[in-house]
């Protein structure tokens, strides 16, 4: 697949506002102190298993995901509250075979010169009511990220944990190095918190633009408990 005019909106909170929403094996992963709260809104291009086309509709959808940040052992990873497509076939494919907690969203992303305009209402039952409504883009050109930075930090993350059932899963991830570009943006309305009881006060502290990776993803494996 490919993701394509992302923003990396991003706001520090408390450990312990967050520790209640993530398993207990997970460890809540900081940066001099604090969680990390993600919003980031972006385009799937050519999703399709391996070596097959994609589909031109279903392949191709806005998505936006809200997340944090997690390890086990040595495994730094990503853990989703909610991931909102486009697409129906997205959301209900990725809810069976990646176990994730996904909903359907009426979403537009529309190009403005070198700015995104991005529009997301929830309208799957499953979720509460989340909106989002921004317009974003890069200021500045492509820097490099130096090691240990917060930026690296928040996105050098090759896997994510999920929940099947009681059973915690990991799925591999794999891309090359984000080119990343500071970032502005204009973010009228932002609801997507509002079911985790956190409220997002004030602009993100830190926004990242990147105009497109590829990636390639693995099947979910379950994380064996060692004794």
């Amino acid at each position: 697949m490919r993701w394509t005019n992302l923003l990396f909106a991003h706001w520090p909170v408390p450990v312990e506002a967050i520790r209640p929403l993530v398993p207990e094996r997970l460890e809540i992963d900081t940066f001099d102190g604090h969680a990390w709260i993600g919003i980031v809104p972006f385009r799937m291009e050519d999703v399709a298993p391996r070596f097959l086309p994609a589909v031109p509709g279903p392949g191709a959808f806005p998505e936006l995901n809200v997340r944090t940040y997690v390890r086990l052992g040595r495994r730094k990873a990503v853990w989703f509250f909610s991931l909102d497509a486009g697409s129906r076939i997205a959301v209900e494919g990725a809810r069976f075979a990646v176990h994730l907690p996904y909903y359907r969203a009426h979403m537009s992303i529309d190009g403005d010169g070198e700015a995104v305009r991005y529009t997301s209402e929830r309208v799957d039952q499953r979720g509460g009511e989340a909106r989002f409504v921004a317009r974003y883009g890069p200021s500045g050109p492509v820097r490099p990220q130096p090691w240990g930075s917060l930026a690296r930090f928040l996105t050098d993350r090759f896997g994510l944990f999920a929940l099947d059932g009681e059973r915690l899963t990991w799925v591999a991830i794999r891309h090359a190095e984000w080119q990343l570009q500071p970032a502005e943006a204009e973010i009228t309305v932002n609801t997507m918190t509002s079911g985790l009881g956190i409220d997002l006060v004030g602009p993100p502290e830190l926004l990242h633009f990147a105009r497109r990776t590829d990636v390639v993803a693995w099947w979910p494996r379950p994380v064996v408990r060692r004794s």
